[in-house]
């Protein structure tokens, strides 16, 4: 079984299934499609909680890379090895962003105008 940690700023719609799906670098092990995932905040503190209970199950483990070219304050994203469009609004909130401004802004403030590579995980109810 995987966990993933959220900010606070994400809690709510993960607890409330508005939030879905979340975007991670690449790592030794992530959830497995068909597997319970396991959805807290602060992990690793004091202020440890889980967010669900029952665990969710993931629902795909999809490639991502997403890039935010400086000057331009759009984000584009490549999914599953796709040519890069940009990003929707509707991906945006599902990701548990306002709107894809929103979405652009926590990327370029977090990442820079690198391009990012990672694992889109989507879970849905136990």
């Amino acid at each position: 079984m995987v966990a993933y940690s959220f900010q606070k700023r994400f809690c709510d719609d993960v607890a409330g299934f508005v939030k879905h799906q979340t975007i991670r670098a690449n790592r030794k092990r992530h959830a497995r499609v068909g597997e319970p995932v396991q959805l807290y905040y602060g992990m690793r503190s004091k202020h440890c909680c889980k967010l669900i209970d029952p665990d969710p199950v993931c629902t795909a483990v999809i490639p991502i890379r997403i890039g935010v070219p400086e000057g331009t304050g759009v984000a584009l994203v490549s999914l599953d090895g796709a040519l890069f469009d940009y990003v929707s609004d509707a991906f945006a909130r599902a990701d548990g962003f306002d709107d894809v401004h929103d979405f652009t802004r926590f990327w370029f403030d977090t990442h820079g105008p690198v391009n990012f590579s990672g694992v889109l995980i989507r879970w849905h109810r136990a």
